[in-house]
């Protein structure tokens, strides 16, 4: 039976980077379900279209083509996953502020919400996964063997995002990364549709004070424990 586990948590907890190594230990395969609302934003980007229109949004969505894949030793260039939108390569192209501010506009369209869950289920299916975003431990995967809430505190969060942009070349202001995050964590609790929460039976890890080292081999021994490894 394959193993699933879910990991939900908001921006900058370090969920991509966590599931990515937990994903590499174990031998699993990562999904970053988050680079999936990006490339929906992508979508509307490249058709000029406001990321709030659902109706023009949704057949382009359906019939998009998405795939997310381990990098292979060709593409490990500091990606986490290999993203793909309809044959072509744009796991950096998403990467951006404004692709980031897209993603958490268009995650509020439940239609489209509803089609990349679907995607989503999918992509794990008959897989040992380590999924993560912020609907995964209740509507993608709620039957996950093992299911987590990452979270750190607003400052720290802030101060991770803003390296990750400037490590990229982005000319970022730390107050606006702040703000920017601030206005992300409202978006994602307040939305009418699958807002992000924990639930009952997640293990909370904060982050704040831990590195991805020992989160990671926290995880990861857990995860061996309930295997009986």
């Amino acid at each position: 039976m394959p193993f699933h586990i879910a990991i939900d948590g908001p921006v900058a907890a370090g969920k991509g980077t966590v599931a990515r190594l937990v994903a590499e230990k174990l031998d699993f395969n990562y999904i970053d379900t988050g680079a999936m609302y990006r490339l929906v934003a992508y979508i509307a980007k490249k058709n000029h279209l406001k990321f709030t229109d659902e109706k023009a949004l949704l057949p382009l969505v359906k019939k998009a083509d998405m795939d997310i894949k381990n990098p292979t030793p060709e593409e490990k260039d500091g990606r986490l996953a290999t993203i793909i939108l309809d044959g072509k390569d744009l796991s950096w192209a998403i990467r951006t502020q404004a692709m980031s501010s897209g993603a958490s506009q268009v995650a509020q369209l439940a239609e489209i919400r509803h089609v990349l869950v679907e995607k989503q289920q999918e992509i794990a299916k008959g897989k040992d996964v380590v999924m993560e975003g912020r609907d995964i431990t209740y509507r993608v995967l709620p039957q996950a063997n093992l299911k987590i809430f990452l979270t750190a505190s607003d400052i720290v969060r802030a101060k991770r995002r803003h390296q990750q942009l400037l490590s990229k070349g982005e000319d970022a202001d730390f107050e606006d990364v702040y703000k920017a995050l601030i206005e992300r964590d409202r978006r994602d609790m307040e939305r009418s549709v699958d807002p992000l929460q924990i639930v009952d039976d997640a293990w909370v890890i904060d982050t704040s004070d831990l590195s991805i080292e020992k989160v990671v081999a926290a995880v990861t021994s857990k995860v061996e424990v309930m295997r009986g490894k």
